[in-house]
């Protein structure tokens, strides 16, 4: 299920933000890359929020939540980040 649709990110966020999502572990870079990849809408305003969430957190930690194998950091433990790790976890 996508996230709610808010205000769609504007071309120069989302550019800074597909920057951002390249990684320094290939794993992570290769979810990330086929994440944009398949997007069939634009990006709202809370799953940016949520994306550059997750790319806050250090190569191994980010990884270990896209294999399941670790928790959702207290923090981030908030709907919309779920949701996408939902999405992240599913490619």
């Amino acid at each position: 299920m996508p996230l709610a649709t808010t205000a769609p990110a504007d071309a120069a966020d989302l550019s800074r933000l597909r920057w951002r999502a390249r990684r320094g572990m290939l794993e992570n870079d290769l979810i990330l890359q086929r994440y944009f990849a398949q997007r069939e809408t634009p990006l709202g305003s809370e799953e940016v929020a949520a994306l550059n969430a997750l790319l806050a957190l250090d190569d191994n930690t980010l990884f270990d939540l896209l294999l399941r194998n670790g928790p959702l950091p207290r923090d981030l433990d908030r709907p919309q980040v779920r949701e996408l790790l939902a999405t992240l976890q599913r490619l």
